[in-house]
C-alpha cells in the first residue's frame, strides 16, 4: 500500500495539469479572438497616434 500512496499525489498532479492545458488550449481563439485582436489593435494604434503627435516617449525619464 505505500507504492500507492506514494503514486497518487504525483498522479493526482498530473491530472489536474493536463486539465489546466487543455483548458487553455481550447480557450485560445473562438469568438472571443477576434475581440482581444481588436482590443490589442486598438491599443497599438493609441500609441502609435500618441508617439506621432509628440507624446511623451515610453522610456522618456523626465531628465
Amino acid at each position: 500500500m505505500d507504492y500507492v500512496s506514494a503514486l497518487l499525489p504525483p498522479v493526482v498532479m498530473a491530472g489536474f495539469f493536463i486539465g489546466l492545458v487543455v483548458t487553455i488550449v481550447k480557450s485560445q481563439g473562438g469568438p472571443n479572438k477576434f475581440k482581444e485582436d481588436a482590443a490589442v489593435d486598438a491599443a497599438f494604434s493609441r500609441a502609435e497616434a500618441e508617439r506621432r503627435q509628440g507624446g511623451p516617449a515610453p522610456d522618456a525619464r523626465g531628465a
